[in-house]
């Protein structure tokens, strides 16, 4: 089971950024902890990261044939990315939302997405433990399919 995890605009950043709301852990060692989950699962997972919405579209596009899911933290494009909903809405595998922080308690602006409707869950507010519970939710979603 090949499954994608796609990072958004700014989260190279984490560890960094905002630290009070993201928290200290790198996006390296998100990564890490996700391949580590990942071969606990026996799944092989493919990551990206991209300020460019352009690349997150281009990197499902690529693999609408032999991935099985993917987990999405748009970022900044949570709020915005049309381009991002409309490709996770044509893949042919289930897709979750993921965010570090819990959107519904941030700025107003923050708390709508537009991935949402496209997506089978979301899973936010977890800190990096918000990626691997969603990775477990994958896994089992795709084995009981």
């Amino acid at each position: 089971m090949k499954l994608l995890v796609l990072h958004g605009p700014n989260l190279n950043l984490f560890g960094r950024r905002e630290p009070h709301i993201y928290g200290t852990t790198t996006l390296a060692q998100i990564d890490a902890r996700i391949a580590a989950l990942a071969q606990e699962l026996g799944v092989e997972v493919e990551t990206i990261q991209s300020n460019h919405e352009g690349s997150l579209v281009d990197f499902l596009h690529q693999h609408i044939d032999d991935a099985q899911g993917a987990l999405v933290n748009p970022a900044g494009l949570t709020q915005h990315g049309v381009s991002l909903h409309d490709a996770i809405k044509a893949m042919p595998f289930p897709v979750i939302e993921v965010h570090m922080s819990n959107i519904a308690a941030r700025e107003a602006w923050r708390t709508h997405s537009i991935i949402s409707p496209a997506v089978r869950g979301t899973i936010q507010g977890l800190g990096p433990q918000s990626y691997l519970a969603a990775l477990r939710s994958l896994v089992e979603i795709n084995r009981a399919a």
